[in-house]
């Protein structure tokens, strides 16, 4: 396997950096680390393509009915986007709600999270709470956030759709909205590129077998590639849980976390998460095992 450095070239000759690697390590499907690999190179790409008015026009639209949808089904507090990417998608989001709401957001790559919260700056949205995170492991308590919605993030993760759909629904307080791959509601062209790039598949089917109240399932009415469309899925939770105000969790236990000495302390884990360029990096391998870091931070 090439280098990091090297997989850094070979993005900028233009290789399709996740099928090199399924390549070199003999896998079907994208590990965590071609992911994260593969999208933290292409940080800085999803804003610069908001310079193209096209692009910029599909996205306020697609932004726009995000928003009108999660309207329509409620007027939520809170809200979370799972797999933020560079928020080109959620500060559309966030300005066409039209009110003041908690407004949160991860994504795996640290890069990107970092473009998001610049990006969101630039749009005059400056209270967000951003951090890294794993959709395998969510860094957010349960039933945190009354809307929780993914654009294309579950995508990439063929194979692991049961234990993101089952995260991503602890966490969500009132509805789940999932914007992704159509694979079942698509033609055989376009299933066959999804195959090939190991995408997800069949989140309503699984969704159902978990026993979730899947209220709508539809192909979505705005898709910038025909060869992957949209569906738009919309799950009911309506949980009657106390929303907390410090929503962030340790990704290991899913229980609070403790602000101390400018870092994340988890007590049940014992393990301290940093926070670096002002981004808590929440995936269970950031995390520093010291059993005695709240005892010394106080004696300090």
């Amino acid at each position: 396997m090439p280098t990091p450095l090297q997989l850094k070239k070979l993005y900028n000759q233009g290789q399709n950096i996740s099928a090199f690697m399924r390549r070199e390590m003999g896998v079907e499907y994208n590990t965590r680390e071609i992911i994260e690999v593969s999208y933290d190179l292409q940080t800085g790409s999803y804003i610069a393509a908001m310079e193209n008015e096209e692009i910029a026009e599909h996205k306020e639209e697609y932004s726009r009915e995000i928003a009108r949808t999660m309207l329509s089904l409620y007027e939520p507090v809170s809200v979370l986007e799972a797999g933020i990417g560079e928020a080109t998608t959620f500060s559309g989001v966030l300005r066409n709600l039209g009110n003041e709401i908690d407004s949160y957001g991860f994504d795996l790559s640290w890069s990107r999270v970092t473009y998001a919260e610049k990006w969101l700056h630039s749009k005059g949205i400056i209270n967000t709470v951003l951090c890294s995170g794993d959709l395998l492991n969510i860094p957010f308590l349960d039933n945190s956030i009354d809307i929780v919605y993914t654009s294309h993030s579950i995508e990439p993760n063929g194979g692991n759709e049961e234990p993101i759909l089952r995260e991503l629904y602890r966490v969500a307080g009132k509805f789940l909205i999932l914007l992704e791959p159509g694979y079942e509601l698509a033609n055989d062209e376009a299933r066959k590129r999804m195959d090939s790039h190991g995408y997800c598949k069949n989140l309503k089917g699984i969704s159902d077998l978990l026993g979730y109240d899947v209220i709508e399932h539809k192909l979505f009415p705005y898709t910038s590639n025909s060869l992957n469309p949209t569906a738009l899925t919309i799950i009911r939770k309506d949980s009657d849980t106390e929303l907390p105000s410090d929503v962030l969790a340790c990704p290991k236990f899913k229980t609070p976390l403790k602000r101390i000495g400018g870092m994340l302390f988890s007590p049940e884990a014992l393990v301290v998460y940093p926070i670096v360029g002002g981004i808590p990096c929440l995936r269970i391998e950031n995390g520093i095992f010291a059993s005695k870091y709240e005892e010394v931070m106080k004696e300090g």
